[in-house]
């Protein structure tokens, strides 16, 4: 086989190619051992093949995926190599000119491996196992690596590549995969965080994001309404601002943010979550996305600072007031408790204080909040309306009790457990369904 021969897809890493690489070896070299029986090399390929297969059955496990693992393994190869083409492609479908001539010199290789006849080979190392591998029955657990979507998506994938008949229908099966769901990791995941790296601050998958949606949040709807608003300006490629939603704890705001990203992934919008000690590599994460066709909202949750915290001049320089133009693709949302984001004290507008310049120091400290075009408030719900909110809950989980006992209850619960908020509500509905 000539996986060594791939051009534009030959940058799969190690650790993904070493499985490719030992098929590779196989199918080259079992038709050359005449005697399986006394031939060491024999042995060495025997358990070279049962190695694979337990390579795949791995891939399987922490994957989710099902039917033929072999093909499902060469579908998630190629939906996941980020070259010049598979992110062309994710723009504007398909290209023209000579990177073509080379892709199809690659996808020939795969369907190489793709249509391969395991029969020799299962007829020297044992069928049962490889028959195994051909038509594998997941179990219910959720994948380790994806969701349920994304993993039904490549398997479809690896379905429809059995019915293409020739390397050109293969492309374009898979150029259409491209221009429908993306490439890589930002065309496949919702949501991401940010990791040290080698080359520096990595950009990791989100695998197991809140299934939160806008019409689970009970109530707020004003605000709900700017934020989709905004939202939709900016995955409409219309102009929109940074958001920052603040107010009272539990009220919602970073619930909200969870569920713009599960509303808007199909419109190509993603959410990559960013701590405060991670500010100084924001350049550097801005940089790996501000050129792929998606739409990224960089979140930053629970965002408040002291006043001896200087790590908010990083992120105010990002926002606006740096050399480089931020990205149309990038926006930042981020959720506070505070108002104004850098803790002020009495001592800033004291005129007494040692600092001359107060009204300077005041500025300074409302100028990251300022860079913040949409705020919206999130306060606590009035009394009615945090009973209101444990009204639907509690027809929404179906639970059986009288209004005025489940209103009664809820009152004392608050009143112990946080006040009048919406978590409040939601943690007292948990509490009486862990009784049911």
């Amino acid at each position: 086989m000539r996986e060594k021969e791939l051009i534009v897809y030959r940058n799969m890493s190690r650790e993904e190619g070493k499985l490719l690489g030992n098929m590779s070896y196989i199918m080259d070299h079992c038709g050359e051992i005449e005697d399986k029986e006394a031939s060491d090399r024999a042995g060495q390929m025997k358990e070279m093949f049962y190695a694979c297969i337990h390579e795949l059955l791995e891939l399987a496990g922490n994957h989710g995926f099902y039917g033929n693992l072999w093909h499902c393994y060469l579908a998630n190869l190629l939906v996941n190599d980020e070259n010049s083409y598979s992110r062309a492609c994710e723009v504007v479908g398909a290209v023209e000119g000579s990177i073509n001539e080379a892709v199809l010199h690659d996808i020939v290789i795969f369907k190489e491996f793709f249509d391969f006849d395991f029969s020799p080979l299962t007829a020297r190392f044992g069928g049962e196992s490889w028959a195994l591998i051909e038509n594998y029955l997941s179990s219910n657990e959720e994948s380790k690596v994806y969701n349920t979507r994304i993993r039904q998506r490549i398997c479809d994938l690896a379905k429809q590549f059995q019915y293409n008949h020739t390397p050109e229908e293969m492309k374009e099966t898979l150029t259409r995969f491209y221009k429908d769901y993306g490439v890589g990791k930002f065309g496949l995941h919702k949501a991401f965080r940010i990791v040290p790296g080698e080359e520096g601050a990595e950009i990791v998958p989100i695998t197991n994001i809140a299934h939160v949606h806008l019409d689970d949040l009970v109530g707020y709807e004003t605000q709900k309404r700017k934020l989709i608003e905004n939202t939709e300006a900016f995955v409409g490629d219309r102009k929109a601002n940074n958001c920052l939603l603040f107010g009272d704890a539990g009220t919602g705001k970073s619930s909200s943010i969870k569920a713009i990203a599960n509303e808007y992934y199909e419109k190509g919008l993603r959410i990559i979550e960013i701590y405060k000690h991670q500010f100084k590599d924001l350049n550097h994460v801005i940089g790996q996305i501000k050129n792929r066709n998606y739409k990224f909202i960089i979140y930053m949750d629970d965002l408040s600072f002291e006043d001896f915290e200087t790590d908010y001049k990083y992120l105010k320089a990002v926002i606006e007031g740096g050399l480089e133009k931020k990205p149309k693709n990038v926006l930042i949302y981020a959720t506070s408790n505070r108002r104004h984001l850098v803790r002020e004290t009495t001592s800033d507008k004291n005129d007494r204080d040692e600092d001359l310049h107060t009204n300077d120091t005041v500025q300074e400290k409302l100028s990251l909040a300022y860079r913040f075009g949409v705020t919206i408030y999130f306060g606590k719900p009035a009394p009615k309306e945090f009973q209101n909110i444990v009204r639907t809950l509690a027809k929404r989980y179906d639970i059986d009790m009288e209004e005025e006992k489940l209103l009664s209850e809820a009152n004392k619960w608050e009143l112990s457990h946080g006040g009048l908020s919406g978590r409040t509500a939601q943690q007292f509905i948990d509490y009486i369904l862990g009784k049911a």
